[in-house]
């Protein structure tokens, strides 16, 4: 008799039944809906999602179904037209749900509630397959050093001042200059530069700081190494990343894909998303504020700034020269929130622990004294050449948007005012995602449509069905009643590779169904292995179930290795492809395990069940 433990019979049922239970949602398929939220993420209350529909019924539009899901209102629709009209609705500055509202277009699943109640989800579908929005970004590396290098601006003016030192000014080392990305301190003659570089080091220490003959006095230059300077693009990259995350989570598209692409590009994908010019316009823009308190003194007529100071750009039309020294920047914002108060729109704001306590300590020594808000926008704008190359130009817009006099001390909550309804609403929503750690421009842009999307889906399960047809039938013929067994194996191999990326919400593309497609010639090629295995050992004169046994341990060794080779090439595909490349090596690493599970046990379970007990086998159905 052939055996077969009995708790691997008991694993591969457990296993089959759940891959089973995560893989049927994908069955159902998915309605277009679309997605409300409120602005603060709060949940959305039974009198609100009451006065939403009402609004949208009697704008006429309509909608199959309308329900309170997760704290957000879901909206099914039939076809675009409708969910088009309603997301045109609620950004509708007449129907008055813009103020409150986000919406998202997205797809709603048709599964059984108790199954997405106890959480089964499809698994998700990729931007070739779901139609959207495909960004691509490229990054100012250089302009992120140029951003640190300022930091070190006040933190050298502050810390000389603290040491007592005179000074000159402090002049950046661009990128450009002879000795690049630094800071060069101008000091008089008399000046000791080796207090001034044990000044620095408290501050910055892993800067490299030198002393310099300039043509009028003297000076030291604080560079940063080249590690420094790698270290900081790569973090620029990876910042960028993160913030353009929270910036698609805080415009509320559901599913959505950011990933750095090559050394300084980053791809956003945006399943379901068709209003390219308002995700485009939030998602580049590097928007900020500045607190600084105002310079008593009166505006130079030269139009040059004195020492300590700078000269801004009011909002209508003038000039006020304000301190150079930062109070607190929009990087210190732990959250920010649109409103209306007195004095019109506002964004409420709360600092983190260290810019509440700054802010603290600068308002509670100038209480009496103005205090400027400055808003500030860098749009990167990038042309081509007439001969094909191109040019990045950084636009800065600097503009005191709010001048108040303190009244008391400040601490982390405060409001800021002088904004417009839409300023306000927009800074609100790019300073809760962050700030930009350097300027991004966007170098592609296309646009997917959903009948595209629906079109590849058919193609691909076509391809699968055609495929697996085609196997199943050559099996059959091939190896008779075996080849049944191998049909079951792919079958229970395709519903376990499609419960992981259930599981997983792994994004599913078409690159993926390719992966699926030739996981599949791979599992059938574990099972010919162990066939022909089977077949030698009978010629070779050995009983029916010692052959199955001795075909399954002597084909497993070529079936391991060949299967682990192709999991490494996997792996190494995954940590540097990018893209579709990236999710064809999901795809294709989770199916090797899947093959080599479902072929090796699964297939060996149903054989030894089905012939392994019989005591009187004189043939084997395999061909």
């Amino acid at each position: 008799m052939l055996e077969y433990a009995r708790w691997k019979y008991m694993l591969v049922a457990a296993v089959l039944l759940l891959a089973l239970l995560f893989a049927l949602p994908n069955v159902f398929g998915d309605d277009r809906a679309l997605q409300i939220a409120r602005k603060d993420r709060a949940p959305i209350a039974e009198a609100e999602f009451a006065s939403i529909t009402k609004t949208l019924q009697d704008a006429g539009v309509k909608y199959d179904s309308a329900a309170v899901d997760r704290g957000n209102v879901m909206l099914r629709f039939s076809d675009d037209a409708a969910q088009l009209r309603a997301r045109d609705l609620v950004k509708d500055q007449k129907s008055g749900l813009t103020r409150d509202y986000l919406s998202a277009m997205s797809y709603a699943s048709r599964a059984p509630s108790w199954m997405q109640a106890i959480g089964l989800r499809a698994m998700p579908l990729g931007l070739d397959l779901r139609g959207g929005l495909y960004l691509l970004y490229e990054v100012d590396v250089n302009g992120a050093v140029a951003k640190l290098l300022q930091s070190y601006d006040q933190d050298f003016r502050r810390a000389l001042r603290e040491a007592n030192i005179a000074f000159i000014d402090i002049n950046t080392l661009t990128v450009d200059s002879p000795i690049p990305n630094g800071q060069r301190i101008l000091l008089p003659a008399t000046a000791d530069r080796a207090a001034v570089r044990a000044a620095i080091a408290k501050v910055q220490p892993d800067l490299q700081c030198r002393d310099a003959n300039v043509a009028d006095g003297v000076a030291v230059d604080c560079v940063m190494t080249a590690q420094q300077v790698r270290e900081r693009q790569d973090f620029a990259i990876t910042a960028n990343v993160t913030t353009l995350r929270n910036r698609v989570n805080e415009l509320g598209v559901s599913e959505p894909i950011v990933q750095r692409q090559g050394l300084n590009r980053i791809s956003v994908q945006l399943p379901g998303v068709q209003n390219s010019a308002e995700v485009t316009e939030l998602l580049g823009k590097v928007a900020t504020l500045e607190y600084r308190l105002v310079d008593p003194r009166p505006l130079p007529a030269s139009g040059r700034a004195p020492v300590g100071a700078k000269i801004y750009d009011t909002k209508d039309g003038g000039k006020i020269l304000l301190k150079r020294d930062i109070i607190v920047t929009g990087d210190q914002l732990t959250n920010a929130v649109a409103g209306s108060g007195e004095q019109g729109p506002e964004v409420n704001v709360t600092l983190d622990s260290a810019g509440g306590e700054e802010m603290f300590r600068v308002t509670r020594a100038n209480v009496g004294k103005p205090m400027a808000v400055v808003f500030i926008e860098i749009r990167s704008v990038v042309t081509k050449n007439p001969d094909g190359t191109e040019t990045r130009r950084d636009i800065k817009e600097e503009k005191v948007i709010n001048v108040a006099t303190i009244q008391s001390p400040l601490s982390n909550r405060f409001r800021t005012t002088g904004l417009g309804s839409a300023e306000a609403r927009d800074l609100s929503l790019l300073l809760r995602g962050g700030a930009l750690t350097a300027p991004i421009a966007l170098v592609s842009e296309r646009t997917i449509t959903a009948t595209l999307g629906e079109k590849n889906i058919q193609d691909g399960v076509r391809a699968l069905v055609i495929g697996m047809a085609a196997l199943f039938v050559f099996m059959i013929i091939y190896y008779h009643l075996f080849g049944v067994v191998a049909n079951l194996v792919l079958l229970a191999n395709v519903i376990v590779l499609a419960a992981l990326l259930s599981m997983l919400k792994t994004a599913l593309t078409l690159p993926g169904i390719a992966g699926i497609i030739l996981t599949v010639g791979m599992a059938v090629d574990a099972n010919v292995l162990i066939y022909e295995r089977i077949r030698e050992e009978l010629r070779n004169g050995v009983s029916p179930q010692a052959a199955i046994k001795a075909g399954f341990e002597k084909a497993f060794s070529a079936i391991a290795d060949s299967n682990v080779t192709t999991f490494i090439a996997g792996v190494v595909l995954f940590v540097f492809g990018t893209g579709a490349i990236k999710g064809f090596a999901i795809v294709l690493s989770l199916g090797i395990l899947t093959s080599m599970f479902t072929s090796l046990m699964g297939s060996r379970a149903l054989i030894t069940l089905m012939f392994g007990g019989s005591k009187k086998l004189a043939k084997l159905p395999i061909g």
